[in-house]
């Protein structure tokens, strides 16, 4: 029971560090000379960043602001809903009862999941006329999706297969 235990601090702890990573790192959409996420866009050739919330304002383009600003808000709440869910988690651990699930954990958890999933879900919908915006336009549109993306659906798939497993995970001796 110990090592199960101690495999699931472990899972959890690497789903709030991709999800960490996903959310703060400049790599959601790459190129040769440029490099995106959901908050700035740098170019690579003379190491300038400008926030992206600027560059959409610039141009009054105010559905792509809303749809980047949705990545934004979600990306945030994924962290903490996981954040939330391990102090949780470690609270029932020594409050509840044998035989008890982890039930609140679990429901926290797979709201990280959610959040996660409308981010990345939205970014790669809207994509295409997020990048439209932005004034490297012609090098934008060169671009692949970046290892941040990557790390996103991967902490999606860590936080539903966690939340899952404190679903069916019951404290036993």
């Amino acid at each position: 029971m110990l090592i199960l235990l101690a495999f699931i601090i472990i899972f959890h702890i690497t789903s709030a560090a991709l999800l960490f990573i996903s959310t703060i790192d400049n790599a959601w959409w790459v190129g040769d000379n440029f490099s995106t996420d959901v908050w700035s866009a740098c170019a690579t050739n003379n190491s300038t960043c400008t926030p992206i919330t600027v560059q959409f304002r610039a141009v009054f383009v105010f559905a792509e602001y809303q749809s980047i600003q949705a990545v934004q808000a979600c990306m945030v709440l994924s962290t903490i809903f996981c954040c939330v869910a391990f102090l949780v988690f470690i609270l029932q651990l020594f409050r509840l009862k044998q035989g008890e699930r982890f039930v609140l954990t679990s429901i926290i958890q797979l709201l990280s999941c959610l959040c996660v999933m409308i981010a990345a879900s939205i970014y790669t919908d809207r994509h295409e006329e997020l990048h439209k915006s932005i004034e490297y336009a012609i090098e934008v549109s060169k671009g692949q999706y970046g290892y941040s993306f990557v790390l996103a659906w991967i902490a999606f798939a860590f936080t539903l297969i966690s939340g899952v497993m404190y679903l069916v995970l019951r404290k036993r001796k």
